[in-house]
């Protein structure tokens, strides 16, 4: 049934499966054959390091036994059952979700297929528990490519697909201090300063567009792949308090930043914060079956107790991607990938910074935890980016095509590098990997004006 030689996998794909993301004339995919660890292999047997997670979802590694042998028992045991019944899997797994949230305060979890639906649905539940209708999202924001997530996406994604999207979304800026909107001609401002313009450009945001009218500010605890953004102390503090203020829901997306990433069980935890509620996929299951979920306080869900919540999911609370979830957080406690995975941050951090230093074309690297990015320019005084916005360029196409011919996979977005490989890597891995980019940076250095 399953029988196909390895040589005819691409040229059967390429006949047949329609592309995301892609031209599909230009699609040269890599077939891949097996992964194990922080590795995986195409079907020449050619190794590749893993230093994007696959699609930033891989946290403990690939082929873990536990996880694998949980969704085959519950497959053997019961494969499926209906939304409006519960199952022993579903129960177990609602209250582990429950357990890792921050203060276990959001105890009340809708699971979904992934993170487009999770948010979307956490957009649904703010609108129905305020009786309100916008929501405010960040302008790097990406938040999924379903209609309604893309609405809320605010990078150039979305563009492409207006107008024909979810309505009542207003954009805002990302506390971006690199490239900060409000101080190139202030770089030395202290952070709790600039934090604090960025939080009075939400409130003036908020104001125009009506604070009455917003049920939801929804954004990703950290920035994912359109910079790795890390908000500045003071800012997550910051929104939390406008969102009180004003009675608008917080929601923070860890579809990216959660399970360990950034070295805490979701990122909003090292700011001391406690969303509303918070949207999560990827590393929920580390992606060994597909599943979302929707974690919320209790008084947003009772919202609906006599009222019926007009939402559904054929698939929601599969057993088999449950069991996954229950595998993947047991996992993550028993070998302590929280915790490694903040250990790994210095290392990631140091390495980051050693290559900052010796390479003109990296204007600014970011690291939190396990969840990196190298940000390449023509100039280091002017911060020019090495592509034009929304764009590659020959010399970023070279970079990945560098490490790729050398087995290290990686993503390059725009003018950037991502460094987020699986949570369990160890540093001679890390290291492994960043000789290769160190020589792959001598591309961008070559075109590098200062």
């Amino acid at each position: 049934m399953f029988d196909l030689p390895d040589d005819e996998i691409l040229p059967l794909s390429k006949e047949h499966v329609f592309w995301t993301w892609s031209a599909q004339a230009n699609v040269n995919p890599i077939a891949v054959k097996r992964a194990q660890g922080v590795y995986f292999w195409d079907v020449n047997d050619k190794r590749y390091l893993d230093f994007n997670s696959m699609t930033m979802c891989v946290n403990v590694g690939h082929g873990n036994e536990k996880i694998i042998k949980a969704m085959q028992a519950q497959a053997a045991e019961l494969p499926y059952a209906a939304p409006g019944m519960t199952t022993k899997i579903r129960a177990l797994a609602s209250r582990a979700v429950a357990g890792i949230t921050p203060n276990q305060a959001l105890s009340k979890i809708l699971f979904t297929l992934g993170g487009a639906d999770a948010n979307e649905n956490a957009i649904k539940l703010a609108r129905g528990y305020t009786k309100r209708h916008k929501i405010l999202t960040r302008y790097r924001s990406y938040h999924g490519a379903s209609a309604g997530a893309m609405a809320a996406t605010g990078d150039p994604r979305r563009v492409a697909w207006e107008p024909n999207l979810m309505s009542g979304v207003a954009h805002f800026l990302d506390p971006y201090r690199y490239r900060s909107t409000f101080h190139r001609l202030n770089p030395n401002i202290s952070e709790e300063d600039f934090a604090q313009d960025y939080l009075n450009h939400l409130e003036e945001i908020i104001l125009y567009e009506g604070a009455e009218t917003i049920a939801a500010i929804l954004i990703e605890s950290v920035t994912g792949t359109n910079g790795v953004i890390i908000p500045p102390n003071g800012y997550m503090q910051g929104v939390r308090k406008l969102c009180d203020q004003y009675g608008i829901v917080m929601i923070c997306d860890e579809v990216m930043s959660g399970f360990g990433r950034t070295g805490k069980w979701f990122a909003v935890e090292h700011w001391g914060v406690v969303p509303d509620m918070m949207t999560m996929a990827k590393g929920l299951t580390s992606a060994y079956a597909p599943l979302g979920a929707v974690a919320m306080k209790p008084e947003i869900a009772s919202a609906f107790d006599e009222r019926v919540f007009e939402g559904g999911l054929t698939y929601t609370s599969h057993p088999i991607s449950l069991a996954a979830a229950v595998a993947n957080i047991e996992v993550m406690r028993e070998e302590k990938i929280v915790e490694h995975a903040a250990q790994m941050g210095g290392v990631l951090h140091k390495l980051l910074t050693d290559l900052g230093e010796a390479h003109p074309s990296i204007g600014e690297v970011r690291n939190l935890g396990l969840f990196g990015i190298i940000e390449l320019v023509k100039n280091r005084e002017t911060k020019e980016p090495l592509t034009a916005w929304n764009s590659s360029s020959a010399e970023m196409a070279a970079l990945r095509k560098y490490c790729l011919d050398r087995g290290l996979f990686i993503y390059t977005h725009w003018h950037t590098a991502l460094i987020i490989p699986p949570l369990i890597i160890d540093e001679n891995q890390l290291r492994d990997g960043f000789a290769i980019l160190d020589e792959a940076l001598k591309i961008t250095d070559s075109v590098c004006e200062g």
